[in-house]
């Protein structure tokens, strides 16, 4: 794609996520995603970070987090659900849809796996079920390093993953196994999500679920 190209699907993906997240009741805005220690109001709330966050707030956030970037984003994500209501954050996501961030050093590529990914993060643990549109997911797979699955710490060896509505897959060291499933699913397994059970098929697929 080009970057109008996948700037057009960062602000599609933006905007029908946010009608998503509209729907959401009471309970799910309290509820766990694959977001370890974040319901969908921190998920949200990191999402919409760079809307909201001035450069000196920034720098001022990395300064008291010592420099550690997850840290700040942490505790930042937090205050922000905090202080916003559901409703102000599902805003910020809608309209911001054109919003033009990208990722310090990166292409437009990770905004959107930046938005895939973590929409996911609210839609699969909350059992709904939207599907990414395989064509946004393609973009994200291409340009996903060894060195980025390397930063989640997915294992991946003796697994070859491969998906089954796309044609990708990725082997791990000296694969002996096939785990399949749907691209979406496949890419939150590079991050280091554990998957509810039932969503990958194969031997090894247990071990990317969450138990």
């Amino acid at each position: 794609m080009s970057d109008t190209e996948v700037r057009a699907a960062i602000a599609a993906e933006r905007t029908e996520l946010a009608e998503v997240f509209a729907g959401l009741d009471a309970a799910a805005w309290e509820a766990p995603t694959l977001c370890a220690g974040w319901r969908p109001r921190e998920v949200l709330a990191h999402m919409t970070m760079a809307y909201r966050l001035s450069l000196p707030r920034f720098a001022l956030d990395m300064v008291k987090a010592r420099g550690n970037f997850n840290r700040m984003s942490d505790r930042r994500a937090r205050a922000d659900a905090a202080a916003l209501t559901p409703e102000e954050l599902v805003a910020s996501l809608r309209d911001n849809a054109d919003h033009p961030w990208k990722p310090p050093g990166s292409g437009y590529e990770a905004t959107l796996a930046h938005e895939v990914i973590h929409g996911m993060d609210i839609t699969v643990a909350l059992g709904l079920p939207r599907r990414v549109p395989v064509d946004r997911v393609a973009v994200v797979l291409a340009d996903t390093e060894v060195e980025q699955v390397r930063y989640f710490g997915t294992d991946l060896s003796g697994v070859e993953l491969r998906a089954d509505d796309l044609d990708w897959s990725l082997a791990g060291d000296a694969p002996e196994s096939v785990v399949t499933g749907a691209a979406q699913d496949l890419l939150l397994v590079l991050c280091g999500r554990k998957l509810p059970a039932g969503r990958l098929a194969g031997e090894q697929a247990a071990r990317y679920e969450a138990r």
